[in-house]
């Protein structure tokens, strides 16, 4: 399978993303090219080739659309990952968690439908290959504190502050 990328200017620096034929997103993250996010790709997804183009139709306007300000820009762009069925599960219910209003990991993991499952929770936001179209960033710890992300903290502190003022 051949995969496209390409890498869109954000107010937090390059963010690029990997998306199949069809235009799904295999892995996304602020980071200037695809070499960092294909090996986030589960094998039975990941792409033999990435070729990399100027701009992805919806995928590279949902970026920048969101980067603007338009929150629900990134809700309609479809997304592929694979593991068991508690991440995928996880992953589902993440894009469904609102923009502006985060949860914490022991709501997740509710929310996920298993409330005991806290360090699971915690692992599917970790796993997340498609950051910003799965919104990992959404879930923090008890009390607000920010908890990992593995663009970094500030990229997080940033968007959770970027969700709450656009809202």
């Amino acid at each position: 399978m051949t995969a496209h990328t390409c890498t869109v200017d954000t107010p937090l620096g390059p963010f690029s993303v990997v998306v199949d034929a069809y235009g799904a997103v295999l892995a996304s993250g602020w980071t200037p090219g695809a070499d960092t996010l294909v090996p986030l790709i589960h094998p039975s997804l990941r792409p033999a080739t990435v070729d990399a183009r100027t701009e992805l139709g919806a995928v590279t306007r949902a970026i920048t659309d969101y980067h603007a300000g338009d929150l629900a820009a990134i809700d309609a762009i479809p997304v592929k990952q694979h593991s068991g069925p508690f991440l995928e599960t996880a992953w589902e219910v993440l894009r469904k968690v609102p923009a502006g209003e985060p949860v914490t990991y022991t709501e997740f993991a509710s929310l996920s439908g298993r409330p005991a499952a806290i360090r699971g929770a915690a692992s599917a936001c970790a796993r997340n290959a498609a950051a910003l179209f799965v919104p990992c960033h959404r879930v923090v710890r008890i009390g607000g504190a920010l908890g990992g992300f593995r663009w970094g903290l500030p990229v997080k502190r940033w968007l959770l502050s970027h969700e709450d003022s656009a809202r």
